[in-house]
């Protein structure tokens, strides 16, 4: 399978078992964005396996958000499929459900157990790697806009799932808890915002 094949050089891009539309449609704007998504992610992961050979002490903390960090990977792919496609339904690809929020609710809860009560914003950043969590949090927004646009452009269409949006709205909250958490576990203060 060659990479270039030339058919997107006029600005098109073909959709799963779809027409091609242009590179700027709201379809491709929404699953491309879960794409850039899914990319912060992989870099949160090599900022953590960095992060866990630094601080040994914290590896297995680190070890299991890893894993759970593959795990929304490979649902945010997922959800891209979806997204790309104009039939969801015809090819099977909505996976995503109510057991995949359900799960992150109770990461989110998990978390929370650890840390102290938060009681002023914080300023994105700490860690290096708490800063690439507010990346992907601040991408995970973005991706939950693109696809509530694209929600709103295709409502003649097949409607997309409200679950990838409650997903990616649960999946932006889990990752700003992840921020706080993995500051407490490098031990690594969080920025209290100041009013200017």
């Amino acid at each position: 399978m060659k990479i270039y094949t030339r058919t997107g050089d006029s600005g098109t891009t073909g959709l799963f078992g779809g027409p091609r539309v242009a590179k700027d449609d709201t379809r491709i704007e929404a699953y491309g964005t879960v794409d850039e998504l899914n990319a912060t992610l992989g870099q949160v992961r090599s900022a953590l396996e960095q992060s866990a050979a630094d601080a040994s002490e914290a590896q297995r903390a680190l070890g299991e958000l890893d894993a759970r960090l593959v795990q929304v990977q490979h649902e945010l792919f997922s959800i891209g499929a979806e997204l790309a496609s104009p039939h969801p339904d015809q090819f099977d690809l909505r996976v995503i459900g109510n057991p995949h929020i359900e799960r992150l609710e109770e990461w989110i809860d998990d978390a929370e157990q650890h840390l102290p009560p938060l009681k002023q914003f914080i300023l994105p950043g700490g860690s290096i790697l708490a800063s690439h969590v507010h990346l992907s949090r601040a991408v995970c927004r973005r991706a939950e806009r693109r696809v509530i646009s694209l929600a709103d452009a295709v409502q003649t269409e097949t409607p997309i799932s409200d679950t990838v949006i409650i997903y990616l709205n649960r999946l932006s909250d889990w990752l700003f808890v992840v921020s706080r958490l993995v500051n407490q576990i490098l031990n690594v203060p969080d920025q209290i915002w100041e009013k200017p």
